[in-house]
């Protein structure tokens, strides 16, 4: 395979932003599969799902994910990536009795529960400021682990999701050397959410060079530039060696006071990968630069809860 395939990765929906903020945002299975679909022709070959329920509200319940899993993978071979982080939302949310919120972590987990190939593993304790509400999730070294566990005894690949230099010397590499991901290990680095994450990092070439420095030998990396910032960060990914990620979940606009789509913002990614002189992989070289298998995947077969 040629050395300057790039993976682009389509995040659609998140668990954060509603259509009264962008229109065209996808928060039903058959929007979602159609919004892939879209992306997938115009070059995406991996993307990054989050679930809603039928009002909008941010879920992980495995059966919703599994009807976006089954509807995408009925159109295109795109490598389907599941959230384990949810949203701030819905399902996801409660007021615990000490007075604070906390996005819970046994809906959290449901999201290994829907036959995806891959799924985020955010190994991070984080605040996170929204709706007016400070609300905690809540990830400790033991949670790691277990997500880790439940990943590996499903056959998922873990895209490990990081906000700030420690989350990848400290939590990430703690996994890596207990044997829980194989390499190359793929990491996705979010910057840019410092303003609404506590312990988050500012998106800039120096802060991003300094996290690319300190990822684990035999690792693989794209960025999620939050907001403004997605694509002068996708394009320092590129020059870093890195591969790109796009879409509403991350930013929902195209230029300021323009709300976006995420097949636009697709089609703006794929033609600036190339315009660098790079171009974007098909799903089967996704897979093969990630270490999935080759064939084209089904939705895998349900696994019991607990």
């Amino acid at each position: 395979m040629s050395p300057n395939k790039v993976i682009v990765t389509i995040a659609p929906t998140g668990g954060m932003a509603s259509k009264e903020q962008n229109p065209h945002l996808p928060t039903q299975p058959d929007e979602i599969a159609r919004d892939v679909y879209d992306c997938y022709n115009a070059g995406a070959s991996v993307v990054a799902v989050h679930a809603r329920r039928p009002d909008g509200g941010a879920t992980c319940n495995p059966a919703i994910y599994r009807d976006i899993n089954r509807r995408i993978r009925d159109k295109c071979d795109i490598v389907i990536n599941n959230s384990t982080g949810g949203g701030v939302h819905g399902d996801m949310v409660r007021q615990m009795p000490n007075g604070y919120w906390e996005i819970l972590w046994e809906e959290r987990i449901k999201g290994m529960e829907a036959g995806a190939e891959m799924c985020t593993l955010d190994p991070t304790t984080i605040n996170a400021s929204f709706g007016g509400r400070e609300l905690l999730m809540n990830t400790p070294p033991s949670r790691c682990r277990e997500l880790a566990e439940g990943m590996r005894a499903r056959g998922i690949k873990p895209e490990w999701e990081v906000f700030s230099p420690t989350h990848i010397v400290q939590d990430v590499a703690t996994l890596i050397e207990a044997g829980f991901d194989e390499p190359p290990y793929f990491i996705n680095i979010v910057l840019n959410v410092h303003r609404g994450f506590q312990n988050a990092m500012p998106y800039s070439p120096r802060v991003l060079q300094q996290m690319v420095d300190l990822l684990p030998q035999g690792s693989i990396f794209c960025v999620s530039g939050i907001g403004p910032a997605q694509l002068p960060a996708a394009m320092n990914a590129l020059l870093l060696g890195g591969h790109v990620r796009t879409g509403l979940e991350d930013n929902l606009y195209y230029r300021q006071g323009e709300p976006a789509t995420n097949v636009h913002l697709t089609e703006r990614a794929v033609r600036l990968v190339r315009e660098m002189g790079f171009e974007p992989a098909t799903p089967a070289e996704a897979r093969e630069i990630m270490g999935l298998p080759l064939k084209k995947a089904p939705v895998r077969p349900e696994f019991a809860l607990g």
